[in-house]
């Protein structure tokens, strides 16, 4: 129940409120469930209450109350926002047909007030009168006669009144503005007339799209609010549960859009991503993060289009509801489209604490027509790769030529008794199988014969003719490059920029030193094979002046694949897929494609981060 600290009077109970927050509209429940109250008191004007009381009948449809200035030059509105506070309250007391009273000053233009204020969070652990005393010596008082100082004493007045028709009255007033009200109660200071004056007030739906700028909450945890409400679910950690299923569900919609690259997002990367969430939001002197933290540590671990994907799933507001019978509204910041009036300043009367809007850099989808025109501008007798994707994945191709090395040099080792050298190192394993003997062992290895020239990755094994459309071979530009064949999808079907191409590579052999060979799809001194692996494969076999081809491969190699060799005179050397990070590997399977060495000077302008 509420305490002695935040009481008016023996029959006014206060309960300071953070509007716009999630946690607070669950403290103002509860509190209306526990208490025996027979009135509500909200600080919003009398003359705006019937359009309120009938815009909370359309929720979870999101509207606003809107009253625009006589001067024509702005407007003020009530948003019907289901995680704000007073709307909370006012549902509530709706449902269970309690008086509600609206008490503040009429004014023809509204003049908010509102300052950085801690997290609500906090309210999980402390008690709302600890929460209210501890903001208390930083809020400024309302200077004398201004339009706040005049609705404070406006308020308090009404309070008075109030006592003399109910028994128990909840009063929801903001947290910047309860010790003055109570003060002006105390002191019963004399108190403004309203104001007098006449526009047409009005309800607009707010378009589904602009709901980030209106909504106290992201519009995904509103409706996870609106969810448990519906479910009777438990709702009093979503301000944290509701931040991590926004993830998780852009999280499945990116890689479900990635066209089988699923190993990006690791559950080990995912928690990473939650740490770095954590250190900038507590950096930030916040317990709950921010839409901006959670962009920012998106972009910095999964790339721009990750990034993107948090940013669309946050603004999503997946709730069904019937829609309400009134025109839209689009909301800005600070301003907003309103039917009859066009394009306003607007304020609102439940104003949350301040907020600051930062830019954050991110490289957009391009749209379907501005596709369509850059493949109508393609050139296809023109193609290139993109430098900075060449040094990553011939990097990984020496790594893994050298691992392959080691390979054959370890299947020729031996072991044997230990006499008076220890050779290459002692044999762990041999000792400890003769350990009952009392012997040690130690190996040699010999100088390997031979080396590995040609390395062979299948990423996708059985490949889908269908789905690897694009078969082409590649020549080295210059010494420091590799030859490479390769089937991969179809780049014109995924253009992200202009005469800038994106594939996932299927398969891909590199052959290292690089040297002038027939195209692999083409050539006729290749043996006939059924499938696009056994093609690369053999032309792979083929082409390698050494014995021994290394295969990187998800899959233990296939005994078609070894009569392959056999018939070529040639050993497969198998390395497992699985070895290697499965985001590195489908950062990898990315190549891009250039309509022309001359467009490597933009490309990375169009090029996200993945």
């Amino acid at each position: 129940m509420v305490h002695e600290f935040l009481k008016y009077s023996d029959r006014i109970d206060v309960l300071p409120v953070l509007h716009g927050s999630g946690d607070v509209a669950v403290r103002v429940r509860e509190e209306l469930f526990r208490g025996d109250y027979d009135c509500l008191a909200v600080p919003l004007p009398a003359t705006l209450a019937p359009l309120v009381m009938e815009a909370i009948d359309y929720l979870p449809a999101v509207t606003a109350v809107i009253q625009p200035e006589p001067s024509g030059n702005g407007a003020s509105y009530v948003p019907i926002d289901p995680c704000q506070p007073v709307i909370a309250g006012l549902r509530f007391a709706q449902r269970e047909r309690m008086a509600v009273e609206f008490i503040d000053l009429e004014t023809s233009q509204f003049e908010p007030s509102s300052a950085y204020l801690p997290d609500p969070y906090a309210l999980k652990e402390v008690p709302v009168e600890k929460f209210s005393a501890a903001i208390l010596p930083a809020l400024p008082r309302p200077p004398a006669d201004s339009q706040l100082d005049q609705r404070v004493r406006r308020m308090a007045f009404e309070l008075h009144r109030l006592e003399l028709d109910y028994e128990r009255i909840l009063f929801l007033p903001s947290l910047l503005d309860w010790p003055w009200i109570r003060e002006a109660y105390q002191e019963r200071r004399d108190y403004p007339d309203h104001e007098t004056f006449f526009t047409p007030s009005q309800i607009a739906t707010v378009a589904e799209e602009t709901l980030a700028f209106f909504l106290g909450e992201l519009p995904f945890v509103t409706a996870l609010y609106e969810r448990a409400r519906s479910t009777l679910d438990p709702d009093e950690n979503l301000s944290i549960d509701g931040v991590k299923e926004l993830i998780l569900v852009a999280r499945d919609r990116w890689q479900s859009a990635r066209k089988g690259n699923r190993n990006w997002l690791s559950p080990k990367l995912l928690g990473i991503y939650f740490q770095y969430v954590r250190n900038l939001t507590l950096l930030g002197k916040r317990m709950t993060p921010d839409l901006y933290t959670l962009v920012m540590a998106a972009k910095q671990v999964g790339g721009d289009t990750f990034a993107l994907n948090v940013l669309e799933t946050a603004r999503d507001f997946p709730v069904e509801f019937e829609p309400a019978p009134f025109e839209k509204m689009k909301m800005g910041i600070d301003q907003a489209d309103l039917p009859g009036e066009g394009v306003l300043p607007v304020v609102s009367r439940l104003p949350g604490p301040s907020s600051s809007w930062r830019p954050l850099e991110l490289k957009p989808e391009p749209p379907p027509r501005t596709s369509q025109r850059w493949e109508q501008m393609w050139d296809p007798y023109r193609q290139c790769s993109w430098p900075a994707e060449d040094a990553r994945i011939e990097s990984f191709h020496t790594h893994v030529r050298e691992q392959a090395q080691a390979l054959l040099g370890a299947d020729l080792a031996r072991s044997e008794k230990f006499t008076t050298s220890v050779k290459d190192g002692i044999d762990i394993r041999e000792t400890l199988r003769n350990w009952h003997s009392g012997d040690l062992y130690v190996k040699e290895i010999p100088p390997t014969r031979g080396g590995i020239e040609v390395v062979v990755f299948l990423f996708d094994v059985p490949a889908d003719p269908d789905k690897y459309a694009w078969r082409t071979t590649w020549h080295a530009e210059h010494a420091e490059e590799s030859t490479i064949g390769l089937f991969a999808t179809d780049f014109r079907h995924d253009l992200v920029g202009p005469g800038i191409g994106r594939a996932n590579y299927g398969g891909v052999f590199f052959l290292y030193p690089p040297r002038m060979i027939p195209d692999i799809w083409s050539d006729p001194r290749i043996p006939r094979t059924q499938t696009l692996e056994e093609r690369l494969l053999a032309a792979a076999l083929l082409h390698s002046g050494e014995r021994h081809v290394a295969v990187i491969a998800p899959c233990p190699l296939k005994a078609s694949w070894r009569r392959l060799a056999r018939r070529l005179g040639k050993r497969l050397l198998h390395i497992p897929l699985s070895r290697f990070s499965g985001r590195m590997i489908d950062r990898l399977r990315i190549v891009h494609v250039l309509n022309g060495k001359e467009v490597r000077s933009y490309a990375a302008a169009f090029i996200r981060g993945e």
